[in-house]
C-alpha cells in the first residue's frame, strides 16, 4: 500500500466537542504538502473509540474528498466485535477508503484460533486491502508471527502495524513473512532498527507534527543510508519520547497546539496534558527548533 511514513492522524475537536473539519483540513493538507506517504484516520490516535458513527461517516467522506487518491487514505476499522469490525470495512470500502487498519479484538483475550478467524472473516468481508494492528498493551492480546503467517496468506492481508514493542517478534515476522507483506512499525521510537530489520514503513505518531523528517527517516532507511537514517533519528530522539509522556494522543496534540495547528482537546475518559507535561513539551519544542 505504501512504503515509508503513514501519519496516524489526529482527530481536531472545536471547543464545544464537535469535530473542527478547519483544523482537520489544515492537519491533512500539510501532510501531503510535506510528502506523507499514507493518512490513517479514525486509529487510536484519532481517538476512534469515542467517535460516533454519524461522525465517522462524516469524517470518512471528508477525507476522501480532500485526499483525492493523492495519498492512500487508511481507514481504522477495528472492534472487539468482530460483526462491528465487518460491518465498519464494509462502510469504509463504500465511503472510498483506500484500506483499513483493523486492531485485533481486546477485552475479550481471544486465543490465536480466535484471532485468525476474526481476521479471516473481516478480510472476506471487504476487497479493500487490511492491515492487522498488534498492540498489545491496549488489547491485552499478542499477535503470534505463526497467527500472522497463516493470515498473510489470505490475498487481501496485506500488512502488519506491529506496536508491541518487541524487536525479537518483529523480526521473525520481517524473517517468515513472504516479500509482497508489508511490516510497519508501530512505534516511532523503534522505527530506525526495525527498517534495518526489514520493515517497510512505520506507521507514525510524530508525523502529525513533524511529517518531512518521518519521511526523510524512512527514505534513509529504505535506501540503505543508514548514517543519515540515524541522523534524523536522533534529531527525532526526544520528540517521539514526549509523544508518550502520557497515553496517547494527549501529547502529540498539546504539541500540535503549541505549533498553531488548531487541534483543540482530547475527549473524555481522557484528560488534557497536565502543566508539567505540557512544560516538558515545550522545552522539547524549543530544543528541537533551536
Amino acid at each position: 500500500m505504501f512504503l515509508g511514513s503513514c501519519v496516524a492522524l489526529v482527530t481536531p475537536f472545536n471547543k464545544n466537542g464537535s469535530i473542527n473539519y478547519f483544523s482537520l483540513k489544515n492537519l491533512i493538507d500539510y501532510q501531503i504538502a510535506c510528502g506523507t506517504k499514507a493518512i490513517l484516520i479514525l486509529g487510536t490516535t484519532g481517538e476512534s473509540a469515542t467517535i460516533s458513527e454519524e461522525e465517522r461517516i462524516k469524517m470518512i467522506k471528508f477525507c476522501v474528498c480532500l485526499t483525492q487518491k493523492k495519498v492512500p487514505l487508511i481507514v481504522g476499522c477495528g472492534s472487539n466485535s468482530t460483526k462491528e469490525a465487518v460491518k465498519k470495512c464494509k462502510q469504509a470500502e463504500s465511503l472510498g477508503a483506500d484500506g483499513v487498519l483493523v486492531v485485533s479484538p481486546y477485552y475479550n483475550k481471544c486465543n490465536q484460533k480466535g484471532l485468525f478467524l476474526h481476521y479471516k472473516q473481516v478480510a472476506n468481508s471487504t476487497k479493500l486491502p487490511v492491515i492487522i494492528y498488534n498492540v498489545p498493551s491496549r488489547t491485552g492480546v499478542n499477535i503470534l508471527p505463526e497467527t500472522v503467517l497463516k493470515l498473510s496468506k489470505i490475498k487481501n492481508i496485506v500488512g502488519i502495524k506491529e506496536a508491541s514493542g518487541n524487536l525479537q517478534q518483529l523480526a521473525t515476522l520481517c524473517h517468515i513473512l513472504p516479500k509482497s507483506f508489508s511490516v510497519f512499525s508501530g512505534d516511532d521510537g523503534l522505527a530506525l532498527p526495525s527498517f534495518a530489520l526489514g520493515a517497510k514503513g512505520v506507521i507514525s505518531v510524530t508525523a502529525n507534527c513533524y511529517p518531512e523528517q518521518v519521511q526523510m527517516l524512512s527514505d534513509y532507511a529504505l535506501g540503505g543510508d543508514y548514517f543519515n537514517a540515524r541522523r534524523i533519528h536522533d534529531m527525532l530522539f526526544d520528540v517521539n519520547a514526549g509523544m508518550f509522556l502520557d497515553v496517547n494522543p494527549i501529547c502529540v496534540k498539546a504539541y500540535l497546539n503549541l505549533m498553531g495547528f488548531d487541534v483543540g482537546s482530547v475527549r473524555l475518559p481522557l484528560t488534557d496534558a497536565e502543566p508539567q507535561i505540557l512544560n516538558k513539551l515545550k522545552g522539547i519544542k524549543s530544543d528541537y527548533e533551536s
